[in-house]
């Protein structure tokens, strides 16, 4: 072993550096870490659109949400609106049931009965209906065309003995029950013109149709 190394040799420190030099270093250090932090902490990506969570539904907060769209049935799933798999788009969602919540807007061409059993926030609406309106036509819930879940101005109907009301498309010259076709809607059946011949019960703030009868349309 070398006798000056084990006897006379001492490791030298760095003299400290002056205080202003490490001032500058910390702010340095201090501007690097806030340029790598987005605000409110949290990073942004502008590539494309954020992957979806896991778990069912995850394109919003309550599944089959008003703009939200869904595939076709028999197992009607939430899909991306620009996705092939779309078919309708969501007009409108309640709670309750069609019978007892809010009407539909008049442009619907068919209802959904949901049942969520999402968890944590998707859980503030379970129960309820949506009123869908298809992406293409055929759209069933325009007036006259003899379908959907509402009976509107311009739609025609057929009437029974037991005074209720089937609706039917009023270009289908088809059928031997005498068509009606409902002119105007009002808030009371006095309200009606004198040359209404039948009174159909609708939704909304106007829940009296007044209809006249086919001539042959």
């Amino acid at each position: 072993m070398d006798e000056r190394m084990s006897s006379g040799a001492r490791s030298r420190r760095p003299a400290p550096l002056p205080a202003r030099v490490v001032a500058v270093a910390a702010v340095v250090v201090a501007l690097l870490l806030a340029a790598c932090e987005a605000p409110g902490g949290t990073a942004i990506d502008d590539r494309g659109p954020v992957p979806a969570p896991p778990g069912p539904s995850p394109y919003g907060v309550v599944f089959l949400g008003p703009g939200d769209c869904s595939s076709r049935g028999p197992v009607i799933r939430e899909v991306f609106c620009r996705s092939e798999k779309a078919a309708a788009t969501v007009l409108a969602r309640h709670l309750g049931t069609p019978s007892s919540g809010p009407p539909c807007p008049d442009a619907t061409d068919f209802v959904l009965h949901v049942s969520e059993t999402g968890t944590g926030a998707r859980s503030r609406l379970t129960t309820g209906y949506a009123c869908m309106r298809n992406l293409e036509p055929p759209h069933p819930g325009d007036p006259g065309q003899g379908g959907g879940p509402l009976t509107v101005v311009g739609d025609c109907v057929t009437a029974s003995r037991a005074g209720e009301v089937t609706e039917t498309a009023c270009a289908d010259a088809g059928g031997r029950a005498p068509r009606y076709r409902v002119e105007s809607a009002v808030r009371r059946r006095d309200r009606c013109p004198d040359d209404t011949d039948l009174f159909v019960s609708l939704r909304g703030e106007k829940p009296v149709g007044c209809a006249r009868r086919s001539t042959g349309w």
